[in-house]
Parts: structure tokens; C-alpha cells; sequence
């Protein structure tokens, strides 16, 4: 070790993005937060920032995640201040970003992560956000696309991997049921479903599918109107986390 030269290498730093996703009115919804200074000034992007000196990855994730929007992520160990109950947020690294120009200012590279949770709150803009919102994902992408959202950098793609990420991954895990509140009906974690996918499932195939998986789903004991009309019966995620056989998403 005496003989290296940390200067004989360029240097770089490492940020972390964040594709934070819930669904809202029955809609897939991505965290959006306006950049409050240059570059990109005024520009949406996905909450994030870069890494401290002294803090893990997933320590800067669950730190930029506080500081911009006011959200917690419950699977990052240590991120929450003693006896505050956890917000029920699926964590997970989703992938890396380093393109030499894909930040005006220096080489930077990005560890994106998703951040997935039911039915989260209005977020609070913070550090060098103006503001904050939840944006359909249908107005990000595809034909109804709204062409006066601008992301900055190259966060259209990371969002776009990571809302791919969660329209994949919950045909074969239980992933989709981190999109529900601790006990749900089926036809609630049929509405996941479908803001995921952005199709309609019919309710009947659905509830044998879901019912019928082992480990997928288990009953509470409990029922619920919330959804109106005869009382539904409650479920919780089972222990399952690979779902066999699959639920395959329909073509479009």
C-alpha cells in the first residue's frame, strides 16, 4: 500500500437516485421533484444526491429521501429515529448509471434505487427541490405522454427501468402486495395490478389465481366494506416471495 497513488486515477463521485412509486387513485404514480438550482434548474428529476464521505449506499439513499421529500423507507436498517413505526417501504438497488456525460458538472456515476410503498402521502420538497409532486406514470410514458415534463439528466431512463422493474418483478414474486396496506382484499391487490400493468383483469380469474398460489396470500380473519357493497374478506402478504406459477402479464 505504500507504493499507491490514489491521484494516478481520475476522480469521480457517486449520487444516488431514487424511483419512488405508489399507487394513487387507482394509479401508478412516480416522485418527481423540482430542481431548485443549476444544473437543470427548474427541471423535474427523481429525488437523490451524492454520496457522503462517511455513509453507505443505502444509508445516502434513505438520507436523501428524508431530506427532499419528508418519506422513509422502512427496509433500509437503522433509517428510522428510535420507536417510530416503520412506513411499510420495499427497498431495493435497482442499477448503476455511468455514462461519462451524463452529468455536466464532473464524472459521476449513480446507484438508482426503487422504492415502492401504499398509497404514500403529498411529499414536502426539501434540500435542492423547489417542490415536490406525484406524476401518473402514463403521463411519463407511452401515448399519453405529457411532452412539457422534462427529467433531468438521464432520469427518464432510470425511471423507466424502474417502473419496468415493478411491472416485471410482480409476475413472479409478491412484490405487488408492498403496493397494499398491511390487510387488503383481493380486489384491492387486483387494482395494484392493474395500475402496474395499466390493463383490467377480470376479477374472477384473478381472485382464483391470487387464492390459489401457495404462500401468497393469507386470511386475516377479518372483512372490510371500505370498498362498498357485501363485506370482502382481509388478507395478508403470505411468505411466499416467488409465486409458482407465475402471474403472467397480459399482452398488450
Amino acid at each position: 500500500m505504500s507504493r499507491y497513488d490514489p491521484s494516478a486515477f481520475p476522480p469521480f463521485a457517486v449520487t444516488v437516485d431514487l424511483v419512488v412509486l405508489t399507487v394513487r387513485d387507482h394509479e401508478l404514480c412516480a416522485l418527481l421533484v423540482k430542481r431548485g438550482e443549476a444544473p437543470f434548474q427548474g427541471y423535474w428529476a427523481l429525488p437523490g444526491g451524492f454520496v457522503r464521505l462517511d455513509e453507505g449506499l443505502a444509508e445516502a439513499a434513505s438520507r436523501e429521501l428524508a431530506e427532499e421529500t419528508g418519506l422513509r423507507a422502512q427496509s433500509l436498517p437503522g433509517s428510522l429515529p428510535a420507536g417510530q413505526t416503520p412506513a411499510g417501504a420495499h427497498l431495493e438497488q435497482l442499477a448503476t448509471y455511468g455514462h461519462p456525460q451524463r452529468d455536466p458538472r464532473m464524472r459521476v456515476v449513480s446507484v438508482a434505487y426503487l422504492v415502492l410503498a401504499p398509497d404514500l402521502p403529498s411529499p414536502r420538497a426539501g434540500g435542492d427541490a423547489s417542490s415536490a409532486r406525484w406524476a401518473p406514470v402514463r403521463e411519463l410514458f407511452g401515448e399519453e405522454r405529457n411532452d412539457g415534463v422534462l427529467l433531468a439528466f438521464d432520469h427518464e431512463q432510470i425511471l423507466a427501468d424502474g417502473v419496468e422493474r415493478a411491472r416485471s418483478k410482480i409476475e413472479y414474486s409478491s412484490l405487488a402486495t408492498a403496493f397494499c396496506p398491511p390487510e387488503f382484499t383481493v380486489g384491492e391487490l387486483r387494482r395494484v395490478y392493474e395500475a402496474v400493468w395499466g390493463v383490467v383483469l377480470d376479477p374472477r380469474n384473478f381472485h382464483r389465481k391470487v387464492t390459489g398460489t401457495p404462500g401468497f396470500l393469507l386470511p386475516s380473519g377479518g372483512t372490510t366494506t371500505r370498498q362498498g357493497g357485501r363485506p370482502a374478506q382481509l388478507f395478508t402478504a403470505g411468505g411466499a416471495t416467488v409465486l409458482n406459477p407465475p402471474m403472467l402479464r397480459p399482452e398488450s
